[in-house]
């Protein structure tokens, strides 16, 4: 009888009842189910894998704000179900990644280099630009516009006290944007289907071998310390770079210990890590139910400008290399670098160039940071 009047006076007051830990799972299940649900008949409209990510997007909006609206919680999103997608994600790609091919993209560190300056140097340029036109202050500006990522953007714009509102906005536009828009202008360039499912056997997507699965659990052993090591070592974008180097060296090192096995993650993982990317997107999106429309337009012209930076970048890049379009807009694109990088690999198009490129870029955003906020600060006063 207690706890129900305590619901009722919050309820009066206004205020939300914030999930527990099991409310969080349920909410949590719910979305995954959901997300399965939805991806799976998106990707019989025949757009490839990344239907999934979709999937994830749409039920992490219906959840959560159906939370909302009908059980009073009011969850914040859950930045768990990236990290715990990010290593899956990036398993994947790590053992997709032929050891041959990763000579030519040594050989064109330079070219990676000279692209991920000029990003940099663009994305000051419209943080600068974006400030002049919102009349809100650089620092939030340089938040909103850089492609960091929407949570940790978010996070530390809150550490600043800047406005998290407009940062996770304008990034939660530009993430949607980008993974709506590019692999649009990369299937209508290419003229080809992005790779669906190929299978719908239960031993297609869980391994039933024994040795597989052993080597299943011993790569997943392997990621949680290489994350563990990369956490403590303060390494940008730990969770998602520590997976890919593992998937990397991961068959090489079976080879050394004359196992003849090569080894690949099954495609559940691939699939589960979309999922839970595209929840984390969704749950922003749910989180904003009053929404002005003057913020979001302004949110769409600084998408609009880190979208027009990446095809300016990657027209750079087709004059000083021999890549196609399609290399160059996906090793240009302003993130997220998972998301692109899946993109990629639906279409099997030079994956270690396009990986390459976002990693050292995120490298460079994460490592430079904090010399952007102290100019940024200084322009400020």
């Amino acid at each position: 009888m207690s706890q129900s009047i305590n619901i009722r006076n919050l309820q009066e007051t206004g205020t939300t009842l914030k999930p527990n830990s099991f409310q969080k799972v349920i909410i949590l299940c719910l979305e995954v189910c959901l997300a399965i649900s939805i991806g799976w008949l998106i990707s019989k409209l025949n757009i490839g894998g990344i239907a999934w990510i979709f999937g994830g997007i749409i039920s992490g909006i219906i959840i959560l704000q159906s939370s909302r609206i009908f059980f009073d919680y009011s969850p914040k999103p859950n930045r768990s179900i990236r990290k715990i997608g990010l290593p899956l994600v990036g398993l994947s790609i790590g053992c997709s990644i032929a050891g041959d091919n990763l000579i030519n993209v040594f050989s064109r560190l330079p070219v990676f280099l000279g692209l991920t300056i000029l990003l940099l140097l663009s994305g000051t340029l419209i943080g600068y630009l974006y400030s002049r036109l919102t009349q809100v202050n650089l620092l939030t500006s340089l938040f909103a516009t850089v492609p960091g990522g929407v949570g940790v953007m978010s996070a530390i714009a809150a550490d600043y006290n800047r406005d998290v509102t407009i940062v996770s906005l304008a990034q939660i536009i530009r993430v949607t944007s980008v993974v709506l828009i590019i692999p649009l202008i990369a299937r209508v360039s290419t003229g080809n289907l992005i790779t669906s499912v190929k299978s719908t056997s239960i031993d297609y997507f869980i391994p039933l071998q024994l040795e597989q699965l052993g080597l299943l659990l011993l790569a997943l052993l392997l990621t949680a310390i290489a994350v563990y090591g990369g956490l403590k070592l303060k390494i940008p974008t730990a969770h998602f770079f520590a997976a890919i180097l593992v998937g990397i060296f991961f068959n090489p090192a079976l080879a050394l210990l004359t196992i003849h096995i090569h080894f690949i993650p099954p495609p559940i993982f691939n699939l589960l890590g979309q999922i839970l990317l595209g929840i984390t997107i969704g749950e922003y999106w749910g989180e904003k139910p009053n929404l002005q429309p003057k913020l979001i337009g302004y949110s769409f012209l600084s998408m609009t400008m880190n979208l027009t930076a990446g095809f300016i970048a990657a027209f750079v890049a087709m004059q000083f290399t021999g890549w196609d379009w399609i290399t160059c807009m996906l090793v240009t694109a302003p993130g997220g670098a998972a998301e692109i990088i899946l993109v990629s690999m639906a279409l099997h198009h030079n994956v270690e160039l396009v990986t390459a490129g976002h990693l050292i870029r995120l490298i460079a955003i994460n490592s430079s940071l904090p010399l952007w906020v102290y100019l940024f600060q200084r322009f400020d006063k």
